[in-house]
């Protein structure tokens, strides 16, 4: 069986600040575009590995909000994300918490008011 989860897209009012946000406290690169008449950042996706593609979108019918689906992101030190969020400004939403053999969990909010979990697993 596969990831059912193709792609995500996370909403935004203001993309440069979310791209900023994401790029600082995950340590990634994201990949600017437009599609279909919205502006998009993408997260890297490693080609035929195993997990979903995402992106930040800004557009009339992406609405931030810690509201519905809520997005995990796999940390390798869930510790040092969120000590990059807070100083960005970020609330916890959800502090640390260890969940047993699976690892620690948290979740944050965003630059934009989204609601973002955080995972990792141990070690």
């Amino acid at each position: 069986m596969t990831n059912p989860v193709f792609h995500f897209e996370i909403p935004v009012t203001d993309l440069d600040r979310a791209i900023a946000f994401y790029e600082d406290v995950f340590s990634y690169q994201l990949t600017r575009a437009d599609v279909d008449g919205y502006d998009m950042a993408f997260f890297p996706r490693a080609g035929d590995a195993p997990g979903a593609s995402g992106a930040l979108a800004k557009g009339d019918v992406y609405r931030p909000s810690q509201d519905g689906p809520v997005i995990y992101f796999d940390v390798p030190d869930i510790d040092a994300v969120l000590a990059r969020a807070t100083a960005r400004g970020s609330k916890v939403l959800y502090p640390k918490k260890d969940i047993g053999e699976v690892g620690f969990v948290a979740e944050i909010e965003d630059s934009e008011g989204n609601r973002i979990a955080l995972s990792q697993v141990k070690p």
